[in-house]
């Protein structure tokens, strides 16, 4: 049991787990989960820290098939500048490790913006706290439990 997955219970959302066999041969965390569960990458979603030129950190939900535009993230926050943070940041943060950061349960409350791409689908994929878990959640669910707002944050598709 994952802080993920107790804190979408404590919240009374409905979701499902989804587990697949991580390999650790690959570097893509987004596109395996992806390519394991048979489904459409738009509708698979990585969790990203970043920094914000104030030095506070930020979440941001993007497909795994897009680059996340720090420049929109900028304008969205009100930010002059955003930079991804470093993996040590982002696991100390967080609680989890690279490839396994959810954006629910994490250690601490950051706040957390969502491409609004995720807006057209009826359910999309998160990672559930580790690598080789996923949950299954409606869009909405990132507003109810987070406060997320939701943006425009993609650049090009990888």
């Amino acid at each position: 049991m994952t802080p993920a997955i107790l804190a979408l219970e404590e919240a009374q959302l409905s979701f499902r787990k989804i587990e697949y066999e991580y390999s650790s041969q690959r570097a893509a965390y987004g596109e395996e989960a992806a390519a394991e569960l048979g489904v459409n990458p738009s509708q698979v979603f990585k969790t990203l820290l970043a920094e914000l030129h104030d030095g506070e950190v930020v979440v941001s939900i993007v497909p795994v098939v897009s680059l996340l535009d720090l420049k929109a993230l900028a304008k969205v926050t009100g930010s002059k500048k955003a930079i991804m943070a470093e993996t040590s940041v982002a696991e100390r943060r967080t609680g989890y490790v690279v490839g396994g950061i959810s954006p629910f349960g994490q250690a601490r409350p950051h706040r957390t913006f969502v491409d609004i791409s995720a807006c057209n689908f009826e359910e999309i994929y998160v990672s559930g706290g580790k690598r080789g878990l996923e949950v299954v959640v409606s869009p909405n669910s990132f507003e109810h439990v987070l406060g997320a707002t939701y943006a425009p944050l993609t650049g090009r598709i990888i």
